[in-house]
């Protein structure tokens, strides 16, 4: 498997357990954490070609991970 850059747990090192502890009690967080993985591993692809994309959607969805990211901050505290 290859490695997937922007992680949350590469993100937020210092908070590895209050990642854990959001995603099993907190739905919103959850939802946010899912959005996030799988926006970040959808440019991953595109950025590695396996599922190529235009330079517009693949800045789109950067932007994407970035608000999303924002929100997750926010609950991380």
């Amino acid at each position: 498997m290859t490695h997937t850059p922007h992680e949350l747990a590469e993100e937020f090192p210092d908070k590895h357990d209050r990642l854990h502890q959001l995603k099993e009690t907190n739905a919103h967080f959850r939802k946010l954490s899912e959005e996030y993985h799988e926006v970040n591993r959808a440019i991953h692809r595109a950025e590695t070609n396996v599922e190529p994309c235009d330079q517009f959607r693949e800045e789109e969805m950067r932007k994407t991970r970035m608000h999303l990211k924002d929100q997750i901050a926010i609950l991380l505290g």
